[in-house]
């Protein structure tokens, strides 16, 4: 495998323009045709995705806990052809599969696979009916990105290998990213510094993709933790120093700060730890922030003062202080030429065909919560999206990170229906239904056409690059906001998760005796009343 980044800095102008002169040059009508069949391809390949996404689906699995998905999916990756890294950053459940056809672009293809805590939900049925209560579920629908990622690998390895076209493919999983703790530390370990390009892939209503500098926050996810002593809540209570009234004060401490907060800031925080029992004084307690801003500067600016307040409530309680770094993001950039590249295929895939039953469900589900929107599901493309002329604050993605390491952008697909809250259990509803499955393979025609573009017409990286270095990178240069001894924190969840497991395994999708999820638990689809 053998990286174009190097040479797209202009030092080794001469050797790029002498590999790509050996590679077979295409015309541009014979690149047309071969984006038509990988299309093609997609299309009959439709089976094998749905499978995935309702595979997915069943498991339930929250971030770091992603064991049964990443197996399933490495499995299908690794009898392909690819050749599989498990563990990447100490992460047990990150991996990186990488298929190589000898000198060419090194493109990686991403998206996430964890779900939402207490977010489990038939597939298909428009009112709240968990499959296990209480049980996780995918109210993000990120059982989705990576089958659509697959699949369109898998239909570009098999036009690449006819074909003899040079490259790499890198597939890899966005581990925990509810939790932002997975992708910064791929940057840090140097995961990315041999991949040339990076399109991400996110579920939504739309099939759509944009550049520049986007609406949303990056951020930084700390756990502050402080220790006292025991005593007797009654019989002496005086003897103690309480851990618990050290987190409470410096969570009033913050929230007045959030008085003198710009608007587009945001923090959020919950107790991790509030002590055993009443009449035990808490020796220790703990305090989980999320500091967001859309700026590097503002996110670490938070971050200090927050460190201040948690000393502060320290000295107040005569308790002790320490921290962690949980996760972070970076406020996100995307690459403007593979996005109007993208946007060409796109246009050229079109929204999927909606069914009247996949309509009965959206409406209903739209209804069901009350939503806005509600007619239903799109037919109308989304234009391209612009860099945002005024900035709006709202949620991260730890692709950010990513983003300002290599030329990225994320395309998202419409696998879901517009109007929902998100982190919901509504958001699940369409997850396992052929809503879903429309929308993956849709979006991987777009994917598989624009993996193409950049393999063919090697000026689109050089002119990739050079928006990256000269345009994004002009003002802002990145910095980690995570350290070398940072580790990402793999044990957020096992309980939650391991609490559930047993209970889950009863209803993993078995593809054999099935057609679908929906048929395996006996959904009638569309199902929109009690």
């Amino acid at each position: 495998m053998k990286s174009l980044k190097p040479f797209l800095s202009g030092v080794f102008l001469l050797g790029f323009v002498v590999t790509l002169t050996a590679q077979k040059k295409f015309s541009k009508k014979q690149i047309e045709k071969l984006k038509t069949e990988v299309a093609e391809i997609v299309e009959a390949n439709k089976k094998q995705t749905q499978v995935m996404v309702d595979k997915i689906f069943s498991f339930s699995e929250l971030g770091f806990q992603e064991y049964e998905s990443s197996k399933y999916l490495t499995g299908i990756l690794k009898e392909a052809g690819f050749a599989i890294e498990n563990s990447i950053s100490g992460i047990p459940t990150a991996w990186f599969a990488k298929w190589s056809n000898g000198d060419g672009p090194v493109i990686a293809l991403g998206s996430d696979v964890d779900c939402i805590p207490k977010a489990s939900q038939y597939p298909g049925v428009a009112y709240h009916k968990p499959i296990v209560e209480g049980a996780p579920g995918h109210g993000e629908g990120h059982n989705s990105g990576i089958p659509l990622n697959i699949t369109s690998a898998l239909a570009v390895k098999q036009l690449m290998e006819r074909e003899n076209i040079g490259g790499t493919l890198v597939v890899w999983p966005g581990i925990a990213e509810e939790l932002v703790a997975a992708k910064a530390w791929y940057v840090r370990d140097g995961l990315f510094d041999t991949i040339d390009m990076c399109i991400f892939t996110h579920v939504s209503s739309n099939l759509s993709v944009s550049w520049g500098p986007t609406r949303g926050t990056g951020l930084i996810s700390v756990e502050y933790l402080f220790e006292g002593e025991a005593a007797h809540s009654a019989g002496s209570p005086w003897r103690g120093k309480s851990a618990l009234d050290a987190a409470e004060l410096m969570n009033i401490g913050w929230n007045y700060k959030r008085e003198h907060l710009h608007p587009l800031k945001r923090s959020h925080s919950i107790f991790t730890d509030a002590g055993d029992q009443p009449n035990v004084v808490p020796s220790k307690a703990a305090i989980w922030f999320y500091f967001r801003d859309i700026k590097y500067e503002g996110i670490m600016e938070m971050y200090a003062e927050a460190n201040d307040i948690a000393k502060g409530a320290a000295l107040m309680t005569g308790t002790t202080m320490s921290s962690r770094v949980l996760g972070t993001a970076w406020p996100r950039h995307y690459n403007k030429v593979i996005a109007e590249t993208m946007y060409k295929n796109i246009k050229q895939v079109g929204l999927p065909s909606w069914s009247e039953k996949d309509q009965i469900l959206a409406k209903a589900v739209q209804k069901k919560v009350n939503s806005k929107k509600t007619e239903g599901l799109d037919v109308e493309l989304s234009e391209i999206g612009l860099p945002v002329k005024e900035p709006i604050s709202g949620g991260s993605d730890d692709i950010g990170d990513i983003s300002w390491k290599v030329p990225t952008v994320t395309m998202r697909f419409p696998s879901n229906i517009p109007g929902l809250q998100g982190h919901h259990w509504s958001n699940a509803i369409t997850m396992a239904t052929p809503i879903a499955h429309k929308g993956v393979t849709a979006g991987a025609k777009a994917e598989a056409m624009t993996i193409l573009d950049f393999l063919l017409k090697p000026e689109l990286l050089t002119q990739a690059w050079d928006y990256f270095n000269n345009e994004q990178s002009k003002e802002t240069k990145y910095e980690p906001m995570i350290s070398a001894d940072d580790m990402p924190p793999t044990y957020l969840n096992k309980d939650k998760q391991e609490q559930f497991r047993t209970q889950l395994e009863k209803y993993y999708y078995d593809e054999t005796k099935y057609d679908s999820y929906l048929e395996q638990l006996g959904v009638e689809y569309p199902t929109v009343d009690k």
